[in-house]
């Protein structure tokens, strides 16, 4: 398969079809290289994220049963209120009843004493069954609080772990990340475009390959012997018909270079 790009390049240079190929595949080479550095650190920056994040959902839920047991406490105490105010109430309605006029004013104490007494049952039935959630949620708590303390001893090694990668890659992948910059630079915009694009497809970010063992270095499957032919012309730009990566020969680093023999003279 040919990939059809026009070129438009206002540089003052105009590479031909070879040099522009060599130009894609020393990009390759490099970014290759950075994602090395980025496989070396594993899937650490990702894991420190979600323990992060992890950390911030317990803290949360920390702050939540915490508040839970507050308001526990505080309508125990509401409870505890109830009753003693129906407890004065009590105390008032049985000295009143020493004075009791006739017989309706004793029905209406009557019955405000039986209403304080419930009120009393009620409030200390409430009362029971609100402690009775206290040790779950305590229980809950405390397992919140002991694994958000594991999750903060795990983040802190994961953290030294990654400083320590990113202190060893840092300047081998900024120098990279600039010389990246730098030959993007040079390469025309729409085949940029479409290494970007197969790039993105693949996991091993390998979106320019040689022909290894007559075959695709990217899929593997064959290529005929007159696509390896026209490789090797540096006339077109070809990709694999099986995975479209863009496809170069191995001579292609020597595109552009002076032959020995005409060095030497």
């Amino acid at each position: 398969m040919q990939l059809e790009i026009k070129y438009y390049n206002m540089a003052a240079k105009e590479y031909t079809i070879g040099e522009k190929l060599k130009h894609l595949y020393e990009l390759q080479l490099i970014d290759s290289e950075i994602d090395q550095i980025k496989i070396l650190k594993g899937e650490l920056p990702m894991e420190v994220n979600d323990l992060e994040d992890e950390i911030v959902g317990l803290e949360t839920r920390i702050s939540r049963l915490s508040k839970g047991l507050e308001d526990i406490e505080g309508e125990i105490s509401r409870h505890q209120k109830n009753i003693q105010e129906a407890e004065a109430l009590i105390e008032r309605y049985t000295k009143q009843m020493d004075n009791v006029k006739n017989n309706r004013e004793y029905d209406a104490l009557t019955k405000e004493l039986e209403l304080q007494k419930l009120e009393i049952q009620l409030s200390e039935k409430k009362i029971r069954e609100t402690k009775a959630q206290v040790p779950a949620k305590a229980e809950t708590l405390k397992a919140t609080e002991e694994r958000l303390e594991a999750k903060k001893k795990d983040l802190e090694l994961k953290r030294v772990e990654l400083e320590k990668i990113i202190v060893k890659t840092e300047k081998d992948e900024e120098k990279l990340s600039k010389k990246s910059v730098k030959k993007r630079k040079v390469v025309e915009d729409r085949l940029l475009f479409a290494y970007d694009k197969v790039r993105s497809t693949y996991r091993n970010g390998l979106a320019v390959v040689t022909v290894e063992r007559n075959s695709c270095g990217g899929c593997f499957n064959k290529i005929p012997s007159q696509l390896q032919l026209e490789l090797s012309l540096h006339k077109k730009v070809i990709a694999c018909e099986h995975c479209g990566r863009v496809l170069v020969d191995d001579n292609i680093l020597e595109v552009g270079k002076e032959p020995k023999e005409a060095a030497a003279k």
